[in-house]
């Protein structure tokens, strides 16, 4: 495993992080608390050692499994969560105050609740759950976080940009007041790469990528008679002719890559291929995800000419819409 800045927090963390919100076991069904565990060991073994969670996966559920792991673990692991909104909107909608989201007490009452889950001393990363950037300039959020570090409870402190919309988190970038930011980043969403990083890179912000595999879209096994149980987010995600939509691009994806290509290892690669990338956050659920995602690591970023012909599979499209 290779390991990365975190951008001036000057935390070294694994290149290849771990995204626990499907063991959280409320939207993405399937699996038990064992087998959720048994991975989330076996990923740090392998040498990961960031997890990303928030208060909102599985109600705590989620960060009490992290906490479980991350106390039995002989060295440093490094636990970024979440606040949610307070209005329970995903993502932020324009015109809507902070008031209403993110309110100076109810910042500190979430962080209170994610250290009780996790049973920790601190939060090495704290991030808002969703981003407008409306709220840049109101001393709401900036007053808790900063109270939060003051007090020793959280390390760093970061940002959720809405899904695709990365622009959103330029002028906080641009601020110097967080530490870090989340986006989604992957083979399908590229504009990351447009301003955000390369602004990230200058403003030594670390980026934690997330959604490498567009929830599955791009794990290489999805197809028009891929089936999910009923409530699970991905049977809403994938709704409609959506993964007929999906399957079509892969298949023009396979084509350019070799259809011998693993796309999964491909659309990781990818995400670890930007300099302004300190670690990229896949799901793991088995021990096999575990073993399989962080052996790409050592294969490092992908060529430059399959960086320039990924290019062409950039696709705009918001399936959280």
């Amino acid at each position: 495993m290779k390991y990365r800045r975190l951008g001036r927090t000057n935390f070294e963390v694994s290149e290849i992080g771990y995204g626990a919100w499907g063991i959280g076991g409320k939207q993405w069904l399937g699996g038990s608390d064992d087998e959720s565990l048994g991975a989330l060991r076996r990923a740090i073994e392998l040498g990961v050692n960031l997890i990303d969670t928030a208060l909102a996966y599985g109600d705590g559920h989620s960060e009490k499994l992290t906490g479980e792991v991350v106390r039995g673990c002989g060295h440093k692991i490094f636990v970024a969560t979440k606040v949610p909104p307070r209005n329970r909107i995903w993502p932020a909608q324009r015109g809507v105050g902070i008031d209403k989201v993110f309110p100076y007490g109810y910042i500190i009452e979430c962080a209170e609740e994610s250290l009780r889950n996790l049973r920790l001393e601190a939060i090495d990363l704290l991030q808002l759950h969703v981003w407008n950037p409306e709220w840049l300039a109101r001393e709401e959020w900036r007053r808790a976080f900063e109270e939060l570090k003051r007090s020793g409870k959280v390390r760093a402190v970061g940002l959720s940009l809405s899904d695709h919309d990365p622009d959103s988190g330029l002028e906080a970038v641009r601020s110097g007041l967080v530490d870090a930011v989340q986006v989604i980043y992957n083979i399908f969403d590229q504009a990351p790469g447009n301003a955000l990083l390369p602004l990230c890179r200058s403003e030594d912000v670390g980026v934690l990528a997330r959604v490498p595999l567009d929830e599955g879209g791009l794990s290489g096994h999805l197809d028009e008679s891929t089936q999910f149980a009923p409530g699970d987010f991905r049977a809403w995600y994938f709704r409609g002719d959506r993964k007929a939509q999906v399957a079509g691009h892969v298949k023009a994806l396979r084509k350019d890559l070799g259809f011998d290509a693993n796309v999964a290892e491909v659309a990781l690669r990818f995400c670890i291929s930007h300099p302004a990338v300190s670690s990229v956050i896949p799901g793991m659920r088995t021990r096999r995800h575990a073993e399989t995602n962080t052996a790409l690591s050592d294969q490092g970023p992908l060529p430059a000419e399959t960086l320039a012909m990924l290019k062409r599979h950039a696709w705009d499209r918001n399936f959280y819409s």
